[in-house]
């Protein structure tokens, strides 16, 4: 399908992905009840129906432009690769979107689209907040009730985005259940969906979940790579060498990975998190140990145990702490056209400082997990050689808690 997202009337072509049942190759899908599927059923029809008029996507495009400062710019870190050597790093910076990262860029298609469909409440899940601010910052613009489901755990360490919730007008519900983070946070959030969901929107905040959502948000993210090809031709006279991003749910990746699917030179990483080792229970790394299964109504690599139950995950980063990830993502592993890797926790809070003393950016700690391989693999590359990472988003969420932990006070 395409989706216009420019003031410039240019179209994105993706690839004939997922199928009409949501599929991509054998993951996606829709895993869920058959009156559930019926709903899904209707938002799918109305998405393909609503978000291919031109009112609609003059105003997405409007707003991308005018309310989160689109198109994002590139930033050469030149302090960065001095200080590493190697390939120079480049920066896709979606921090500098309004709210502080990529996540408004679905949230606002997804609060239009509740809008145009008669919605009364947007419902959400988020883990580091970014995914709730973002959407409680999409329904006050378009005037829709907003509740946000999120862990205790989270709230604890994400006070800051908290405080920007409450303050943007939206219910925040603290998830007691389980671990108290992100994947319980889900689970509570969609129980209240189900509760009307005629009446509710479900904006999942991520490339997850039952058809259509994979699809719808990878569409809305899929800006972040469209502009950067362009912007990189036309500065660089060529394209990157290699692109990365971190991997949760899989957003800001899918975001970027889209429009250079099929520029078979560039190499194309993912960067999951690893926590305090792969050889530890403390990791969130899907794609490197998951096995394929079903969790929260679609079928991808989960973490799981031999009864198919999601395990407990674990990241520095509150946005990565999920057992599933997007069907694409599973689908691009499997055909070898996307590599993943993983960032240790202390790697990814070492990028954090390093970043933000050679350029005076302070990333999440999310992002900085994909700062993080892009320095470790810089050293690997020649200098006539590049790499651009997907900074999905900054780090004042984060500041509070990088403080306690590494002893700055």
């Amino acid at each position: 399908m395409e989706l216009d997202t420019n003031t410039e009337e240019q179209s994105v072509e993706f690839l004939p992905m997922p199928d009409s049942q949501g599929n991509f190759g054998e993951y996606g899908g829709q895993v869920i009840p058959p009156e559930l599927k019926a709903v899904m059923d209707d938002i799918n029809e109305a998405y393909l129906e609503i978000s291919q008029t031109e009112a609609f996507q003059n105003e997405l495009a409007d707003l991308f432009k005018h309310y989160v400062g689109r198109p994002s710019p590139i930033f050469f870190a030149k302090r960065l690769t001095e200080n590493i050597g190697g390939a120079k790093i480049y920066l896709k910076r979606e921090d500098l979107n309004h709210t502080g990262a990529h996540k408004i860029n679905h949230c606002l298609g997804e609060a239009l689209l509740a809008k145009h469909m008669g919605k009364t409440k947007v419902l959400a899940e988020t883990g580091a907040g970014q995914h709730g601010v973002a959407l409680a910052t999409a329904c006050a613009l378009v005037g829709i009730d907003c509740e946000i489901h999120m862990g205790e755990i989270d709230i604890e360490k994400e006070k800051p985005n908290v405080i920007k919730m409450k303050i943007l007008g939206c219910k925040l519900v603290p998830v007691s259940r389980g671990t108290r983070t992100l994947k319980d946070a889900v689970d509570s959030a969609f129980e209240e969906y189900l509760k009307n969901p005629k009446d509710f929107f479900y904006a999942i905040g991520s490339v997850v979940g039952p058809h259509p959502f994979p699809m719808m948000v990878r569409d809305f993210q899929s800006i972040i790579g469209t502009e950067a090809r362009q912007q990189f031709l036309e500065s660089q006279g060529k394209l990157p060498d290699m692109i990365t991003a971190c991997v949760g749910g899989g957003s800001n990746a899918i975001g970027l990975f889209t429009a250079f699917l099929g520029d078979e030179e560039v190499k194309i990483m993912g960067v999951e998190p690893s926590g305090l080792g792969l050889e530890t229970d403390k990791h969130a790394a899907t794609l490197t140990l998951g096995t394929p299964g079903a969790i929260h109504g679609f079928k991808c690599y989960n973490l799981q145990d031999d009864e198919g139950n999601p395990l407990p995950v674990y990241s520095i980063a509150s946005g990565l702490d999920y057992p599933g990830v997007g069907p694409q993502h599973c689908y691009l592993k499997d055909i070898g056209r996307v590599e993943y890797t993983s960032a240790t926790d202390a790697e990814c809070l070492d990028a954090f400082m390093t970043l933000s003393r050679t350029e005076g950016i302070i990333p999440a700690l999310e992002s900085a997990h994909a700062v993080a391989f892009a320095m470790r693999q810089a050293k690997e590359m020649s200098p006539e050689q590049s790499i651009l990472v997907n900074l999905s988003g900054r780090g004042d969420k984060d500041m509070d808690f990088v403080i306690e932990k590494l002893g700055l006070e």
